[in-house]
């Protein structure tokens, strides 16, 4: 019997999490998470991670599996969601992965290329450069060297664009090279499926996110992360821009305003990132029900 992986992507804000529930609910599944911001323990109001209840309504993985100070990266997430898909297609014949980490997503579905091994001498001069002159350089630089890859990338990560010089200054070849070969062949069959909102209606639907996550605590919970800012995985948004608050660099109402124009550009990156690919069945939040119509036909 053919086993399927339900894909729902989206922009930050689309309501994954619920629409994930109600399709993982009416298939009697389970669901992997595909939001590398949602990955580790001590981050849950900022990345908007599930909460205690729906965490018990469904089963999830690879929600809060690891500390802000454990090293992760893509490669390492392939490995365990496809060993996780081994262990859970024993007792289903669909499972649901949701998030908005299309990278991530892409490596599950996609597989992996063929990356050469980047040297310890390569990774520091990267890192140094990072160190020394900030993001920006890193920024210029990829648009410099690999402007494709550029276009899509998440601009104010450092570990996307860290990696992408890493393999360029190693190889001379740009990272989006490697980025074109072959998929590789899964024990079980995709379908992609992606909530599509009116700009208009998701920018009032993030605006109002971040006044929530400001009413409900985000504040103190950066407080409690402050001491360990300069790690990578604290430079996402939500959090740097309220570092910038407990320096004294910005008043509170600037750097809420920031983070939801962050986030908004956020959205607008990963709505690109989804859209180069036509494997995905876009649809409204209202066609839940008849998109699970249509997975229920599929899936026997």
């Amino acid at each position: 019997m053919d086993k399927y992986l339900i894909v729902l992507a989206g922009p930050t804000a689309s309501g994954k999490t619920m629409t994930a529930i109600k399709i993982a609910l009416a298939l009697n599944t389970e669901i992997i998470s595909a939001d590398s911001r949602q990955f580790y323990k001590e981050l849950s109001i900022g990345t908007a991670a599930p909460t205690a209840l729906e965490l018990s309504t469904v089963k999830h993985y690879l929600v809060h599996h690891l500390s802000i100070f454990d090293k992760y990266d893509v490669s390492d997430y392939e490995h365990d969601v496809i060993s996780l898909t081994n262990r859970l297609f024993k007792k289903h014949n669909a499972i649901v992965l949701t998030g908005g980490s299309g990278m991530f997503i892409d490596a599950v579905c996609d597989g992996l290329d063929d990356i050469p091994d980047i040297n310890d001498e390569t990774r520091k001069k990267i890192s140094d450069l990072l160190q020394d002159h900030g993001i920006t350089c890193l920024q210029e630089l990829v648009s410099q060297y690999d402007p494709e890859y550029y276009s899509i990338v998440d601009k104010n990560n450092p570990r996307r664009l860290q990696r992408a010089l890493e393999v360029y200054f190693q190889t001379g070849i740009p990272y989006s090279s490697f980025r074109k070969k072959q998929k590789k062949k899964r024990d079980f069959k995709i379908l992609r499926y992606a909530l599509l909102w009116d700009r208009d209606a998701l920018i009032e639907r993030i605006n109002k996110r971040v006044d929530i996550m400001m009413h409900d605590g985000l504040l103190d919970e950066v407080r409690t992360v402050y001491p360990y800012r300069e790690l990578n995985s604290l430079n996402t948004v939500g959090y740097k821009e309220l570092f910038d608050f407990l320096d004294g660099k910005c008043s509170l109402e600037d750097a809420t305003d920031r983070i939801k124009i962050n986030t908004r550009q956020y959205a607008k990156r990963q709505m690109t990132w989804f859209r180069k690919n036509d494997e995905y069945k876009w649809f409204a939040i209202e066609e839940t029900d008849d998109i699970i119509s249509s997975i229920k036909h599929i899936v026997k």
